[in-house]
């Protein structure tokens, strides 16, 4: 017999499950009360009055009037309120800023409002809900459970609470979990994250350790430091441990090195949380993708990837998506975001209901030679030619080589072994095979002797670890891009290395 925060879960999930089923059946309907209430709430602020919000009559007029912005382009408003200024973005004052690290404009301060800050919160708790809904599974909730976030330490500005995201989630910890949360609050506050780790490390051994979460390179590396001091695999560690909650990045490229650390398979539930928004969670565990929030005060729109540099790309809603192709994520919320660009690329898995994976950043790609190559590529490539391989994985990423000392150029991956495979060639030759057989440009620059096949450079073990410990992005939701389309992240390393 379970406990009775086990036994009253059930029923619990039953309703959350049968509430989401209702917008997810009506998503055309839902988003179009979004997008009206978003407009009538924010017509009387300074962007309302700007972009004439009281003759928006439907998506079109929205398109004419709101261009699309990134976080530079919004700026101007964003620095209003941060000044404290009222009635700017979305009406009154936010109730905080997300502070995250931009990488053109230093921190970037997103807003967020009373309206979006409960969006946050019932997104991965309804994640949890629709796992105990679908498996019967709800005697992890009597265990002990990790978050491995960010300090929930906060600033105040202009009489606006100031902190990161996972910071800010961890003051709205329901009462019914707080027993049962780790890391302790004492912990949480340690800023450096090595000694962090440690710390949680020592808090969490002797505890019955039923559900972890976080990033997968950070959570690796908490699990790495519990074998160190052990000689246990996780598994054996933490029994009772059977489900895994991850956000951030795509879970895949670490999947195997995960099971080898833990010592068996755990379930999983992906995330897709950000400062903007919480915009999705995986309902199903034998569905691929994530179930987009269609019902949390956001709005969205999407730009096909390869014509968003054009001149005047086209942008539609959920209703004209198809599946499988590479879409610019734009959102409008109600924490006062317009038309904005997030910076994330996604494709749909499934429009019955609407479900998304990430499939990279929209800067994060490589086209030196305009092969278009995007992150779910080479992640795919990469899984695809370490199966039945002894090879495996802890990081990795990508670079264009436009001037080698000889030969055509070459896109240069950089990787991070666990454990090395016997022959690197064959393992890059599977590698560019794959990526050859995804991305047709590609395919064509190397048939056509434009490009060269690609090349490994071995990175000793750690070296990204201490690559983002130099530039001060160790831990909290700080990660390694899989590939960019020059070489600073690559020279940033090769000075460490």
């Amino acid at each position: 017999m379970g406990s009775l925060k086990s036994v009253l879960a059930k029923p619990f999930a039953k309703r959350v499950y049968k509430k989401i089923q209702k917008w997810a059946r009506k998503p055309i309907e839902t988003q179009e009360r979004v997008f009206q209430d978003l407009i009538v709430q924010a017509t009387s602020t300074e962007f309302g009055k700007d972009h004439d919000f009281v003759s928006i009559n439907n998506y079109d007029d929205f398109v004419k009037r709101v261009p699309v912005r990134d976080y530079e382009a919004l700026k101007p408003y964003v620095e209003k309120v941060v000044a404290g200024e009222e009635d700017i973005l979305w009406k009154g004052k936010p109730i905080y800023f997300a502070k995250t690290s931009g990488t053109t404009s230093g921190s970037k301060y997103i807003p967020i409002t009373k309206e979006s800050m409960p969006s946050h919160i019932e997104a991965a708790r309804n994640a949890i809900l629709m796992y105990i809904h679908e498996t019967g599974n709800s005697k992890f909730v009597d265990g002990k459970m990790i978050f491995l976030q960010g300090s929930p330490i906060l600033n105040e500005q202009n009489g606006v609470q100031l902190g990161r995201l996972s910071g800010i989630v961890a003051h709205y910890v329901p009462k019914y979990l707080q027993k049962n949360r780790l890391p302790s609050w004492e912990t949480n506050c340690i800023d450096d994250w090595e000694t962090k780790v440690d710390a949680i490390v020592e808090e969490t051994l002797p505890e019955n350790m039923t559900i972890i979460s976080g990033i997968p390179s950070w959570v690796q590396m908490y699990f790495e430091k519990l074998q160190e001091k052990t000689g246990k695999k996780v598994g054996a560690i933490f029994k009772n441990f059977n489900l895994f909650i991850f956000g951030g990045v795509n879970y895949e490229p670490y999947r195997a090195k995960f099971e080898n650390l833990i010592g068996r398979k755990v379930d999983s539930i992906e995330l897709y949380p950000a400062s903007e928004g919480f915009f999705a969670f995986q309902d199903k565990q034998d569905e691929k993708g994530m179930l987009l929030q269609l019902n949390s005060g956001i709005f969205y729109e999407f730009i096909k990837a390869d014509e968003f540099f054009n001149e005047n790309p086209k942008r539609i809603t959920i209703k004209d998506v198809e599946v499988d192709v590479n879409y610019v994520m734009i959102i409008s919320t109600n924490a006062g975001l317009w038309a904005y660009n997030i910076g994330d690329t996604v494709q749909f898995t499934s429009t019955k209901p609407y479900r998304v994976i990430v499939s990279g950043r929209i800067k994060h790609f490589i086209s030196a030679f305009g092969e278009h190559v995007i992150g779910k590529e080479v992640e795919q490539a990469i899984q695809e030619a370490l199966l039945n391989s002894t090879a495996s994985v802890s990081e990795f990423t990508v670079a264009p080589q436009i001037n080698p000392k000889e030969g055509l150029p070459y896109h240069e991956w950089f990787i991070e072994f666990e454990n090395e495979p016997e022959d690197l060639s064959a393992l890059a030759k599977k590698i560019d095979e794959s990526l050859q057989k995804q991305n047709t440009y590609y395919f064509d620059l190397i048939q056509g002797k434009v490009l060269q096949p690609l090349k490994i450079n071995k990175v000793k073990k750690s070296g990204f670890q201490e690559y983002m410990k130099s530039i001060g992005k160790l831990g909290g939701q700080n990660k390694l891009p899989r590939l960019s389309n020059d070489r600073k992240i690559v020279e940033g390393f090769s000075q460490i290395n």
